[in-house]
């Protein structure tokens, strides 16, 4: 396999991610999941990636498609489509799948995930994060990142 379908294969459809879920469930894999928008990826989002990724032994990010991108930030918005930002996360080795989702929030891909670990910025209480009770039923830990100041992407756009 060639290293441009490496990075492709890391993007798939939740309905085709239980086989992969079950790999990872029988090797005893912690599941860390987060989620977001991820338009013009930045410093902040490296950074909040990474740390996410080193609470577990594999990464799933939920990422808003491009329409329920709009419906959170605006006509404006998304600045990249969601593939060129489902390639670009997918290109980070910290990262191991992609799942794109069209709702307003991933609740519905969280149950379906039931991930160990639900990750998200300090800027949530964690009572507040989407998939809490899903989480904390199965006993699973919610964790809150810092993020950066002075990198968002809407800080980044004020600046053109």
């Amino acid at each position: 396999m060639n290293k441009f379908d490496s990075v492709t294969n890391k993007i798939i459809a939740a309905d085709t991610l239980e086989k992969t879920l079950a790999y990872w469930r029988f090797r005893k894999f912690k599941i860390v999941f987060t989620n977001g928008c991820f338009d013009i990826l930045h410093r902040g989002h490296i950074e909040y990636l990474a740390k996410a990724s080193s609470h577990g032994d594999v990464l799933i990010v939920g990422l808003n498609t491009d329409n329920s991108t709009r419906k959170l930030k605006g006509d404006r918005r998304p600045v990249q489509d969601e593939q060129a930002r489902a390639l670009v996360l997918a290109s980070l080795q910290f990262v191991d799948k992609i799942v794109l989702f069209d709702e307003d929030t991933p609740y519905n891909l969280i149950k379906q995930i039931q991930p160990d670990v639900l990750i998200k910025g300090a800027d949530y209480m964690p009572e507040e994060i989407v998939g809490f009770d899903i989480v904390k039923a199965k006993k699973g830990e919610i964790i809150t990142i810092d993020l950066i100041d002075g990198y968002s992407t809407s800080d980044i756009l004020k600046k053109l």
